[in-house]
């Protein structure tokens, strides 16, 4: 597949977002141009391809845009799903989509207040901690029974949420290992110690119109 050909994937190394697309474009082998983007200068190129201006963004050949996170990793998955992420069958991908919503609507509003309160008006990050805090502990139930959140194999839930539970738990780090999420805690430990996410996480310069294409993923 020569450049031309490729899919256009527009990333933020550190962004959670961009992590879970880069994650199943990785265990997919899908191969793509990666443009690595400074939030604070966004290129033109990305404006272009998508208006809202964040990451991920992938820019397929015929010129279709898939600007939203999970629809990336589908799209990724669907055409090649290796260590069976996706879910068998409807029911199950309902239980996976719930968890998800969980994550990036309750979750991720107090994480973004705990991370940035300063961003919010009349904001206390601690309670914003606590309530984040409570969704975590019911995570972590599920992952005292089992290694994975539904069930001894990694599935679509664990890698879109363990981007975000990563970023809650460097805010305060030593706070975090202090809480008793046992079952919570060794999952983000054997998640962040995977081949598979420091594959994803090697840093790239931002992207500049005329630079040499950068291939993702890397080769191992």
């Amino acid at each position: 597949m020569t450049a031309l050909e490729l899919p256009v994937f527009y990333s933020f190394r550190r962004c959670p977002y961009a992590m879970r697309a880069r994650l199943a474009l990785a265990v997919s082998e899908q191969p793509c141009e990666l443009r690595e983007v400074v939030l604070r200068a966004k290129p033109p190129q990305l404006l272009a391809a998508s208006p809202k201006g964040t990451v991920p963004v992938l820019v397929l050949p015929d010129g279709a845009v898939i600007d939203q996170s999970l629809d990336i990793m589908r799209w990724a998955l669907t055409r090649h799903d290796p260590q069976h992420w996706l879910a068998a069958d409807p029911d199950t991908a309902a239980q996976y989509d719930a968890l998800i919503e969980q994550c990036d609507g309750p979750f991720k509003t107090h994480l973004d207040r705990y991370k940035y309160p300063v961003r919010y008006d009349n904001v206390d990050p601690l309670t914003h901690r606590a309530a984040a805090g409570e969704i975590l502990g019911a995570w972590d139930e599920r992952l005292r029974r089992t290694d994975y959140l539904f069930g001894p194999h990694p599935c679509l839930a664990d890698m879109a949420i363990a981007p975000f539970v990563r970023q809650f738990a460097q805010i305060e780090p030593q706070w975090f290992d202090q809480q008793p999420w046992p079952g919570l805690q060794r999952w983000l430990k054997v998640f962040l110690s995977t081949v598979l996410f420091q594959r994803i996480m090697h840093k790239y310069a931002a992207w500049e119109a005329g630079t040499e294409t950068v291939t993702f993923p890397p080769q191992c």
